[in-house]
């Protein structure tokens, strides 16, 4: 079947462009222009960019420079766009202009086309859709808001959730304690919920971060135009469009306090990406400890099972694997390599206008969508339903020859560490060893090498 095709027009001529297409020439000059990834940008980004539109439009009419007719009639077709509405219609690569003009251009040109169907008069893209507006500071703005609106319904639900979990896990395993790891080697002991204590930790520490970062993802280009002076633009644009978007959104968006540093640099984003990617490391800690943990179930670790989720091999029958934390971990991994193209991305500001902008757009978003899914699987699927194999724990504990530390300050290092040597050698129980070696009498040994008391620092005396 052969495609049929409708010629339109822009400032570089005439071009063909698929007749059922609600875009335009110059979307389809960057379809032409760069056939690279297949990857476009997010929906959370288009819509973004509609919501854009949608409030540069109220306010353009508010102070009088486009008519109710169009205004109202971009407001209607950016709503729609905003509530997933002809998503397929954004085709444009991620790796296209580094200004983002495509995607302005793209969304710019399928709203004129909706807004002139609905108002029956002709809207245009860029005299009324873009009205007061450039690229250059569509797609900055574009991507603080996208972020700031994905880390509020995604990213932090998704931390605070994953907090909550392991502090209720931690609280149901207070009674337990097992065998402290260092260098992966025998330690002290600790109770489970002392170990899980500090995976909360991290991630209250995690929420906290973002939170700080935040504020300056709030300051706007919207108002700085094509250069950072704001030409083309009413001079009370900037404040009443972050105005509106504060009450449409609920965040407290204001103008960035010098637009050149918005068009300019993409500080703000690259900082935010780095307090994802140590969120990012924290998970691959927390995924890695369960993962070994879980190790097992007989020549490993051993000392919890996670749930059974799906078959572990299309050869050996009956093997389960740590699923979970291991998808978890492969995130952590992705988002730490997309902190790596943000950062690179960030240096592409020369002069007055960063250049890397859609791929910075594209790797926050997916490290903001990644890292608060993963959150809820790893809380939901792997720490919430871990069961502790307790005989296991108990077994380890009480051949444990580095509980001899706590006899330290009565029988000294040297001593200690001889008893500690004989228990490995004899493969003995500590306490026997010592009660063979030392004066102590069992008594006192049972008190000084309570693993359970030993977890509460101090000298065990």
């Amino acid at each position: 079947m052969t495609e049929k095709y409708r010629l339109e027009q822009d400032s570089m001529g005439e071009l063909q462009v698929p007749m059922d297409a609600l875009y335009g020439a110059q979307t389809q000059r960057a379809i032409n222009n760069f056939p690279i990834s297949g990857l476009v940008l997010p929906s959370a980004f288009i819509t973004t960019v509609a919501l854009i539109k949608k409030n540069a439009a109220k306010v353009n009419m508010a102070l009088g420079h486009l008519d109710a007719q169009k205004g109202n009639a971009i407001i209607e077709a950016a709503q729609q766009i905003m509530d997933g509405a002809y998503q397929d219609q954004f085709p444009v690569d991620v790796f296209q202009t580094g200004s983002g003009t495509s995607t302005n251009m793209n969304v710019n040109e399928v709203l004129a086309r909706l807004a002139s169907n609905i108002a029956g008069t002709t809207v245009g893209a860029n005299d009324h859709v873009n009205m007061g507006q450039s690229s250059n500071d569509v797609i900055p703005t574009a991507i603080h808001v996208s972020a700031a609106i994905q880390c509020q319904n995604i990213l932090l639900p998704g931390l605070h959730h994953l907090a909550e979990v392991i502090e209720q896990k931690a609280a149901s395993l207070k009674h337990v304690t097992k065998t402290g790891r260092t260098h992966l080697m025998d330690a002290m002991p600790l109770t489970m919920a002392q170990e899980l204590g500090a995976w909360a930790l991290q991630i209250r520490n995690a929420i906290e971060r973002i939170n700080v970062t935040l504020p300056r993802v709030y300051k706007l280009a919207q108002g700085g135009t094509a250069v950072g002076t704001g030409i083309n633009a009413d001079p009370q644009f900037a404040e009443k469009f972050a105005a509106a978007l504060s009450e449409e959104t609920g965040l407290a968006f204001k103008p960035n306090d010098s637009f050149f540093e918005s068009l300019s640099a993409q500080d703000a984003i690259v900082e935010l990406s780095g307090q994802i990617k140590v969120i990012a490391v924290s998970l691959m800690k927390i995924s890695n400890d369960l993962r070994w943990m879980n190790s097992g179930p007989l020549a490993g670790l051993g000392e919890i099972e996670l749930i059974a989720l799906q078959p572990g091999s299309s050869i050996m029958p009956g093997k389960v694997n740590p699923v979970v934390p291991e998808a978890t971990a492969m995130v952590a991994a992705q988002v730490i390599g997309n902190d790596a193209t943000i950062t690179v991305a960030g240096q592409a500001g020369t002069f007055q206008l960063n250049v890397m902008l859609p791929v910075i757009a594209y790797n926050i978003l997916q490290s903001i969508e990644l890292i608060g899914n993963a959150a809820k699987v790893l809380a939901d699927k792997a720490i919430a339903p871990f069961t502790v194999r307790e005989d296991n724990l108990q077994e380890a504990l009480s051949k444990n020859p580095i509980l001899v530390t706590a006899l330290n300050p009565i029988i000294g290092y040297e001593k200690a560490a001889q008893i500690a040597k004989a228990a490995y050698k004899q493969g003995q129980p500590i306490i026997d060893v010592a009660e063979e070696m030392t004066d102590l009498s069992r008594e006192e040994l049972k008190k000084l090498l309570d693993p359970q008391a030993l977890t509460k620092g101090g000298i065990n005396q």
